[in-house]
Order: structure tokens, then sequence, then C-alpha cells
């Protein structure tokens, strides 16, 4: 059963210039939210809701372990809309404390021979308050959010705390966890921040402001050991989860690449779980682990979830497969439980370190 061919769509949109075209699709999902029984439809279709994949994490049901990665969703416009897509939480931002207008354009880039995507966006959002209000409209809506933060571009490297401060008390009593950015590649310093220095006083100043839990995104392109250490420090200072990992900018990968920009989908696949994997066999048991990069099919998120991922998150391939893949993931994946003779997917969690 098919409700439309994204085939279709994709051939329109592929088209346009990529960030007209996320736009145009995002019309799309905003005028979705106002059309309750296209909603329901959709949701019967594509939303994959097993026993076996139901996990309940700080105190909030994830009745599937895939969800939307941060960067699609930056003001927060399309939340009521990801549940029928397939997704069983999503991750909205990345959002500042100030409105910008991110880096001047063109800055997003399709790498079709490659299906992946490259982006220089540089944390293009409205703004702390106007989330707000976004997430407040929200109120009774029954679904796992993140809330994914960073630093103003022109705030500077040595007062870029202040600006996680302040984002962290805004955001408090919002969402169901919050994601400390400061892998991106589109803001020139952010990355310096991947320091245990900053770690430390980031994460022991966020136990200060809220009880949230608090998750530490890092980027692709760190030694393994380095990475280690960061996302141990993170732990150990009160973390309560690692995401990896953000996009790459390790241009060698394609000779179509641009020389700025990060990218993401399948070219970087094996590099995020090469780094996952590693992370994994030294904190799989010790914090929460979400993994990300390249996710296309249900054995790539079999294979993360083995590697110690209790979540997983996909964006690029989505924008080259449509919502089919989503549910293609979680049903996949009920069936590589079964497979396996596993009951629950608690049980294939961190099963390549049992």
């Amino acid at each position: 059963m098919s409700f439309f061919s994204y085939e279709t769509i994709k051939s329109v949109l592929f088209k346009l210039n990529p960030e007209t075209a996320h736009h145009i699709g995002g019309l799309g999902l905003r005028a979705a939210a106002y059309a309750p029984s296209i909603l329901k439809l959709l949701k019967n279709h594509y939303f994959v809701q097993d026993p076996i994949l139901t996990q309940h994490l700080f105190g909030r049901k994830f009745s599937n372990p895939v969800g939307l990665a941060a960067g699609f969703d930056k003001n927060g416009e399309y939340i009521t809309a990801m549940p029928t897509l397939g997704f069983g939480f999503t991750e909205i931002g990345t959002i500042t404390p100030k409105p910008q207008e991110g880096n001047a354009k063109p800055r997003l880039f399709r790498l079709k021979e490659d299906r992946s995507i490259q982006n220089a966006m540089g944390f293009n959002n409205r703004g702390a308050d106007y989330m707000v209000k976004r997430l407040n409209k929200l109120y009774f809506f029954d679904y796992p959010i993140g809330i994914n933060i960073g630093k103003n571009k022109v705030t500077p490297e040595d007062e870029a705390l202040n600006d996680y401060e302040t984002l962290l008390h805004t955001f408090k009593d919002y969402g169901d966890y919050i994601v400390i950015n400061i892998s991106s590649p589109n803001t020139p310093g952010l990355r310096d921040l991947q320091n245990e220095a900053f770690i430390t006083a980031l994460f022991e100043m966020a136990k200060t402001i809220t009880d949230q839990p608090i998750f530490l995104k890092i980027a692709p392109d760190m030694e393994a050991q380095d990475a280690i250490d960061l996302c141990t420090t993170a732990v150990n200072a009160g973390a309560a989860g690692i995401i990896a990992t953000n996009t790459t900018i390790d241009y060698s990968v394609t000779e179509h690449a641009k020389d700025f920009g990060g990218i993401s989908g399948a070219l970087v696949r094996e590099k995020s779980f090469k780094l996952f994997q590693a992370i994994g066999k030294e904190l799989y048991g010790k914090t929460l682990l979400i993994s990300v990069g390249g996710i296309e099919t249900a054995e790539d998120a079999y294979r993360r979830i083995k590697a110690g991922a209790t979540l997983v998150q996909v964006y690029s391939m989505l924008i080259y497969n449509g919502p089919k893949m989503i549910k293609e993931i979680n049903e996949g994946l009920i069936e590589l439980l079964k497979a396996d003779g596993y009951n629950h997917i608690s049980e294939a969690i961190g099963a390549d370190y049992k």
C-alpha cells in the first residue's frame, strides 16, 4: 500500500535548489498538522509499534528506536508530523540563544552520486524564544522530543559557556532530553570546544540548572582514543549519554565534495560506525548511546544496536529514500531480533560486548 510515490515527489524536488526543496517539503509537513485525518492515515501506515521494540527511557515511552536527527527541524515546526513518517522520537534544532541567519547561500548540496548531503548551514534558526513558543503549543503532545542546542556564531569561544547556560535555563522544563552540540563544522571555533576542560565545566554547570538528561554530540573526525577520553570525561561530569556522530569534514571521502561544510549520508556510514564502535567498547553499560551517520537499512541500525546503541537517528538517507525507509528499518529490526532469538531489543543492545 502506498499513499503517494516518494520517487515522483523526489524527482520534482531534486530539480530544485536543495534548501528550496527542503522548505517546500517542510510546508507540506506543516500543512499536514492541520489535517488530523491525513495524519492518522499516514501514521497507521508508516508507524511501527511492537512490544519487541518498545523502550522506556528517562521516563518516556519510545515506541521504536529510530529517531530524526537534529538539523531537519531547526525551528520545531514539523514535530507533529514526525510520528506520521514513522519516527519513534524527534530531535529539534540546533537552537541558539539569539536568532541567526546562518552562513551565506548556497550552503546545502546534494552529492547524488554518493547518496550523501553536504551542508554549511551554520545553525540558521529563529532563536530560543521562538522555540519556546513552539513547544508551548505542544503541551498535550505525547511524543519524545530532544532539544539540540549550540552557541551563537558571534559569541567568542571564551564566552561560549554563557550561551549554553542561557539555553539550559531556557529549556530545562521542555522536551525529554537536551543535546550539547559542539561538533558542527559550520560555526567557526565550535569544534575547538571538544576538549576536556570545557566539557567538564559545561556538564558540572548543567547539573546545577536541570535534572534533564543531557547528551554530548561528537564529531566523526576525532581520533578514537581522543573521542573515548572526551566522552568518558562528559559521562563522569554528568552527561546522560553520547550521540555519535555529527557530519564529517574529511573531504577525501569523495571527489564530488566542496571544500567547506560537513558531509552526511552514505559517505559517513563506515567512518561513523567505526568511531561509535570504539566508544561503545568503552562506554556500553556505563551510559546511554545513540548512533547516527549514514544509517539506511535495518542491517545498518542493527549493527549499531549490537555495538551499544539504545537508539539510532537518521536524516540524510531519509532524503533519498522517503518515509518508507523508517518503516522498513523498524520492520527489519523485528525480523533480525527474532531471527537471533531475542524477545526484546534490550537483549541485543551491546550484544557485541556480552
